[in-house]
């Protein structure tokens, strides 16, 4: 197993980058409508993921990282949600 020498290294932070870059594309394909409401609440949402688990890596305490893992789950949550919503739109389909 490598060494974690920063927040990059992180697989949960990988992830959570690639989903914002999928994010980053999919809302491209939103309606303009959007740009304001749902599009700005994804992209916001996605970037913090990686920027709670960056900042929660900083921190000097476990018990302060833990907390910004729990924000970036929140994120993630809400994300969830603004894809339910995109599917109910008709922004997106099941795929």
């Amino acid at each position: 197993m490598e060494k974690v020498k920063t927040f990059e290294d992180l697989n949960c932070w990988k992830a959570a980058r690639e989903l914002r870059m999928e994010i980053s594309d999919l809302i491209r394909k939103f309606p303009q409508s959007e740009k304001f409401e749902l599009v700005s609440q994804m992209r916001r949402a996605s970037r913090s993921v990686t920027l709670n688990i960056a900042e929660g890596y900083g921190r000097f305490h476990f018990k302060e990282n833990i907390q910004f893992c729990r924000v970036s789950r929140g994120s993630l949550y809400e994300l969830l949600d603004q894809f339910i919503t995109a599917h109910d739109e008709g922004y997106i389909d099941e795929k």
